[in-house]
């Protein structure tokens, strides 16, 4: 039986797998046109096994492309010298792996050259590939280089150069014909030398994220084989939380599939998605691993998620800003239809935030008021159901009692620390009553919600910044549309104020026969020595 992968490259014979027909079809023709292709996404999206495959379809239709794949993986902290050294013996490895898999033999003239090549700098490169070009007569070249980010950078510009040379010198005779460059940053962002545009012949090559009928076509191949279905809700969920994401999709179906211990002969349900996410988000993977690293190097890549994630207004999406651009490579913002900077991928947003929040913020005790309840397991009802409002009340509550001391949370922003305090307060209330939570951008810019799943009933926490009584009235509409697709009742409105003379404002509000339960919290309170005496 098949299995999803997760690790490396995956192939039909062993895993499920998306076939990807279209973007194939568009990479080829690239190559037959002669094109020198960039190909620049997150980690662990796929590109090494579509580009094996592109590969594998045009040694299928004959001998007319000598293909060349590289791996500049292992370069990065050597010197130039070493890197054409290295290089030329990798790419002679692969030319005679070539003739191997053909069942040809190489001329003893051919041999000759390949033993005795040497590289020592871009221009020794170029000339080496105008000589080999002559031993392939009628046959183009296609050179595909995986995990190119680790070029030497002292190396970079003069690669680039002579990969622009050849590709100027027309397609006639040219070699390589056609060349595919494969990483995680863009060429931009690799040129170190900002005042010069070594390869600007590029043509720019998309490999998004799955899309939803993607994730439907590899799911229905484990439906297939196995029997056992995903209720459309979870396929809908899958694709809606990862944004696509090829890992983090094969991976919810790994958990789900082999590691909850679901009876084949049972649908697989949103309760099992639950647990497949709560998993998720708690194990330790490279891919998440990476994206924290990433995010934790740089304070400006925390407060621009934090923004793009709940204020009101965001920023113009634009690769030629560092920030944005870097946000993006790794996956987690995108462009929205408006233009704006928008979250992309809820469940790298939720690990962030569980990553950055304090593990402990000194604010613990303050939960619970002398005459309020004694912990969380109290705003659970003996029929199941979460006391959601009066929980959300005791938080209006908290915020109030802790006064300034909240700006006192060691490690975090302080224009983000109601944020960070409504998690905290959450997730710690989900984990004791069983619930789960994830969250939510429904609509993209200005707006993340926290869902909180129990018992098959939803539970729906919007959370702003304060910004006009427009805005905020605005909230109360959005929140109401997102609390119908979800067949909510009610829902719970957080705006946290951080302007100087806030006030604090509780209402209830019936929108669309939906009732919205808001809560307006004063952040910015002044300490005690502060305060005048009455």
């Amino acid at each position: 039986m098949r299995r999803f992968g997760t690790q490396g490259p995956v192939n039909p014979q062993d895993n499920y797998v998306v076939a990807r027909s279209e973007e194939l079809t568009d990479f080829i023709n690239r190559v037959k046109d002669g094109r020198y292709i960039v190909l620049f996404a997150p980690r662990q999206t796929g590109k090494t096994t579509f580009f094996q495959d592109a590969l594998k379809v045009l040694a299928a239709e004959g001998k007319d492309y000598f293909p060349i794949q590289l791996n500049f993986e292992e370069y990065e902290y050597i010197t130039p010298i070493e890197f054409y050294h290295s290089l030329c013996k990798e790419i002679c490895k692969e030319i005679q792996k070539v003739f191997r898999v053909r069942g040809e033999q190489l001329s003893s003239e051919f041999n000759n050259f390949l033993a005795n090549a040497q590289m020592t700098n871009h221009l020794s490169m170029r000339e080496f590939f105008e000589q080999f070009t002559l031993f392939v007569e009628n046959q183009r070249v296609v050179l595909i280089i995986d995990e190119f980010d680790g070029i030497p950078r002292d190396a970079l510009n003069g690669f680039l150069r002579s990969l622009r040379r050849i590709y100027l010198t027309g397609r006639e005779g040219r070699a390589p014909y056609s060349v595919g460059i494969v990483g995680v940053k863009n060429i931009t962002q690799l040129n170190y030398d900002r005042s010069i545009s070594p390869f600007n012949i590029q043509d720019e090559f998309t490999l998004l994220n799955f899309s939803i009928e993607q994730v439907r076509e590899l799911l229905a191949q484990y439906t297939d084989e196995v029997g056992q279905q995903f209720a459309p809700k979870v396929i809908e969920t899958v694709h809606k939380q990862t944004a696509g994401q090829p890992f983090l999709v094969n991976r919810f179906a790994q958990i789900l599939t082999e590691e909850l211990n679901i009876s084949k002969t049972e649908t697989i349900q949103m309760s099992h998605f639950s647990q497949a996410h709560e998993q998720l988000l708690s194990e330790r993977n490279t891919n998440i691993s990476h994206l924290i690293t990433n995010v934790r190097r740089d304070p400006r890549f925390e407060r621009m998620l934090m923004r793009i994630a709940f204020y009101g207004s965001s920023s113009h999406f634009t690769f030629h800003n560092e920030i944005i651009s870097e946000l993006a490579t790794y996956g987690i913002i995108t462009k929205g239809q408006d233009g704006m900077c928008q979250i992309l991928n809820p469940i790298y947003l939720h690990c962030v935030i569980q990553a950055l929040k304090p593990l402990i913020n000194g604010l613990e005790d303050e939960y619970f008021s002398q005459e309020g309840p004694a912990d969380f397991s109290e705003y659970i009802t003996s029929t199941g159901q979460l006391q959601m409002r009066t929980l959300m009340e005791n938080f209006n509550d908290f915020i109030a009692r802790a006064g300034f001391r909240i700006l006192q949370v060691p490690d975090t922003p302080q224009e983000f620390v109601g944020q960070y305090l409504l998690f905290a307060y959450l997730d710690e209330f989900v984990k004791i009553v069983g619930a789960a939570m994830y969250l939510e951008v429904p609509t993209g810019r200005g707006r993340a919600d926290l869902v909180i799943s129990h018992g098959g009933q939803t539970y729906v926490v919007e959370t702003k910044v304060w910004r006009s009584e427009r805005s905020y009235q605005a909230g109360k509409q959005q929140l109401a549309a997102y609390l119908r697709s979800e067949r909510a009742t009610a829902g719970y409105y957080v705006v946290f104020d951080y302007r100087e003379n806030s006030e604090q404002r509780v209402e209830t509000d019936t929108v669309d026969n939906l009732t919205i339960h808001s809560y307006v919290i004063p952040v910015i309170q002044a300490p005690p020595s502060q305060i005048s005496p009455e």
